[in-house]
């Protein structure tokens, strides 16, 4: 199995966030990724397959902005991480802003999602990595390939940033196995937080499956965004499957929501599964609230690779730093073992 990593993703380093009406430090830090090559070892670097796969997902004008907001807040006399805080809730629509205050509520939902000096860096980069472990697989060199992103991705839609995501790797991923013909793709989201930006990029996406287990909305962030009852619209009514589930899920109660998941993929017809792997079930997660051991990872990814499907993961959540290494490489394990 290709592992995927690289160290340009590490650029990224926003000192704080807002988080329950107070700043800490910035939960999504380079120390994640450290732990996580430090455990897995060896790793393939990131080849620059361009711009053009990024645009497919992304609007033109969300991609420029990225790329100049941290200067702009700098020229504007700020100092420090770029950070919005005034949101359009209702008439969000395309204007001509040149503040880069309203730029950046235009293009954000969230105020735990600062722009640094290295974002767009790291975030390009980290859309890189996935699409080389797409790249992998696609030319029949693994069947399984795990991309190291971060930061990560599935909280970023097709116009906005928020939960720590900027460009949606997962999304960015589908969509490029999907032009190379490698499709039915589906997307299996297994962070605790809802992939609310992947599932809003596909909502209307009839050739497009989107299967999310997470943490119930109605007590976890997102909260606006994967509620059982979204299935998708128009095209793509019926295409999407949210299975929320309560604090306190261990693996024992989460298999069968599992086994719902794998079922929709495999009536799907799904021949490349693209999976955001959320490290953020585990039981000491500082943000999240599921109680996975470092096992149950081996068994949930046991489980995927039964399934005898291509998978190509991305890298999404998981904040207990020092433990974070350890449950990524028993999900590899896992995932290894099965091909």
């Amino acid at each position: 199995m290709t592992i995927v990593f690289d160290p340009r993703q590490l650029a990224h380093a926003p000192v704080r966030e807002l988080h329950n009406g107070d700043w800490i430090a910035y939960n999504e830090c380079p120390a994640r990724a450290e732990s996580i090559v430090a455990a897995l070892g060896a790793t393939t670097c990131a080849r620059d397959l361009g711009m053009t796969p990024l645009a497919a997902v992304h609007d033109p004008d969300y991609l420029a902005f990225l790329r100049v907001a941290h200067s702009d807040w700098i020229a504007a006399g700020r100092q420090g991480d770029a950070i919005g805080y005034t949101w359009p809730v209702v008439g969000r629509r395309a204007l001509d802003l040149t503040r880069i205050d309203a730029r950046l509520g235009r293009y954000s939902y969230d105020a735990g999602t600062p722009i640094a000096a290295g974002t767009w860096e790291a975030a390009y980069w980290s859309a890189q990595t996935a699409l080389t472990a797409l790249d992998e697989v696609a030319a029949g060199a693994t069947r399984r390939a795990f991309a190291l992103c971060r930061p990560p991705g599935h909280h970023a839609g097709r116009d906005y940033l928020g939960g720590y995501c900027y460009l949606n790797n997962a999304a960015i991923v589908a969509a490029e196995a999907r032009r190379r013909g490698l499709g039915p793709v589906a997307i299996l989201d297994v962070d605790y937080h809802h992939g609310n930006g992947t599932q809003d990029i596909f909502y209307a996406d009839g050739e497009m499956l989107f299967v999310s287990i997470h943490a119930d909305p109605v007590t976890d962030y997102p909260f606006y965004w994967g509620h059982a009852d979204e299935i998708g619209a128009g095209a793509g009514r019926g295409a999407t499957l949210n299975l929320p589930l309560p604090r306190g899920t261990g693996w024992t109660s989460y298999e069968p929501a599992l086994d719902r998941a794998l079922e929709a993929i495999a009536r799907y017809g799904t021949r490349l599964l693209v999976l955001s792997l959320g490290a953020d079930l585990y039981a000491g997660d500082p943000i999240s609230y599921f109680t996975f051991a470092r096992d149950d990872f081996t068994a949930l990814a046991a489980r995927l690779a039964a399934s005898g499907l291509a998978i190509v993961t991305v890298m999404e959540g998981g904040y207990a730093t020092a433990a974070l290494g350890d449950n990524v490489a028993a999900f590899v394990a896992g995932l290894h073992g099965g091909e």
